[in-house]
């Protein structure tokens, strides 16, 4: 992808300009991003994956008796009938399940794949909606079926509205209001809040994106972190044999202080482990998806592509795949990198790898984390 070529999914725009003038900062509504833009799949195809035990959906409803939320797996005899209004169908992880919907999530990798999560999909009926809410992410909407309305407006007073199962803002005060069209796309900083309700049967594909908080990485950077530690120091045990008898036995000791803030050090003395660490959980598949061995196993005789559920990045120093970590150089770390950017590889580029290297494609293709092309 040039970085610098204006593009008509931007609104004319080069990716390189749209990081600069609107990423985390500013709205942005482009007309005819996708021109001739339709959904990914059929409602009936749809609502057969908001079945599944393996995808991740959710049922709000809006009438009289207010918001109701259900959790998946939704046959359809759970949804309600399609010419009852005020209801939303929410599939999330679509690019997963469907080649259709990876290509659309692709389109979006001038983001670095660390910050890419997933495309979900939204159906509703007539008047269906979420209410007015923030997200504390970067989110395209993209109308790929239907009109909806979506009002924005700057999120003055963050507070919600009790006793519902949504984070619905209490006080929505709109500035701009569109009503998109298939092929309209809505791009929208974090915390911008937004309401989108449909006009007529609708489906929206949303681009998210991943924002981990301290609290986060801290808690899965550190589990990992301790298991990495010697074997020695990671089964040494704290010890006070020259603890005096106490008058204050609530006190915590100095010493156990102590012992704690070394161990906590010892875990992320090395800065590699951490790196190493952070790629292994940014590449760590998606809860409720597995891969099984191919039926007729990938050659390396000709180029490969990953499987769209394959999560593949890297760093100075590490390839990362699906939350494991290989350390390349020279050429191989070359390729593999060219690998995890273009999500293939060539022939030729194949047979240019070392026999270390393709051992580990051999490996990878054997787990189904590759096909061919």
């Amino acid at each position: 992808m040039d970085l610098n070529v204006a593009l008509p999914l931007l609104g004319g725009l080069s990716p390189q300009q749209f990081m600069r003038r609107h990423w985390q900062k500013n709205p942005l509504l482009v007309r005819k991003a996708l021109p001739g833009a339709a959904a990914p799949l059929t409602r009936p195809e749809l609502f057969a994956l908001a079945a599944s035990d393996a995808v991740e959906s959710r049922l709000v409803m809006h009438g009289e008796r207010g918001w109701t939320l259900r959790h998946g797996p939704l046959p359809r005899r759970a949804l309600p009938a399609l010419a009852q209004p005020g209801w939303t169908l929410l599939v999330q992880g679509l690019d997963l399940h469907l080649q259709a919907a990876h290509e659309l999530l692709s389109r979006f990798r001038f983001v670095p794949d660390a910050r890419l999560d997933d495309l979900m999909l939204s159906y509703a009926s007539d008047g269906g909606g979420v209410g007015p809410h923030l997200d504390s992410y970067d989110v395209f909407l993209i109308q790929v079926h239907g009109q909806r309305r979506w009002r924005i407006g700057r999120a003055k007073d963050r507070s919600l509205v009790e006793g519902v199962p949504l984070k619905i803002l209490r006080h929505f005060e709109p500035e701009h209001e569109w009503l998109l069209e298939p092929g309209d796309m809505l791009y929208l900083p974090p915390l911008w809040a937004h309401d989108g309700v449909a006009v007529g049967e609708c489906m929206t594909a949303s681009v998210g994106f991943r924002a981990p908080g301290p609290a986060e990485l801290a808690r899965e950077l550190l589990a990992r972190l301790a298991q990495d530690l010697e074997p020695a120091a990671r089964e040494r045990l704290y010890g006070d044999a020259g603890q005096d008898a106490t008058s204050a036995p609530g006190a915590i000791p100095p010493a156990l202080q102590a012992f704690a803030g070394q161990a906590l050090q010892a875990a992320v003395r090395d800065p590699q482990s951490l790196y190493r660490c952070l790629g292994e959980w940014l590449t760590e598949p998606k809860a409720r998806i597995w891969f099984d061995a191919p039926r007729r196993r990938p050659t390396l005789s000709g180029g490969l592509a990953l499987d769209r559920r394959t999560r593949m990045m890297y760093d100075a120093r590490h390839v990362f795949i699906n939350g494991e970590s290989f350390r390349a150089g020279g050429r191989d770390a070359r390729l593999l990198r060219q690998l995890s950017d273009r999500r293939q590889l060539g022939a030729a580029d194949v047979a240019r790898l070392s026999t270390v290297a393709r051992a580990t494609l051999d490996e990878w293709a054997d787990a189904g984390w590759l096909k061919e092309v």
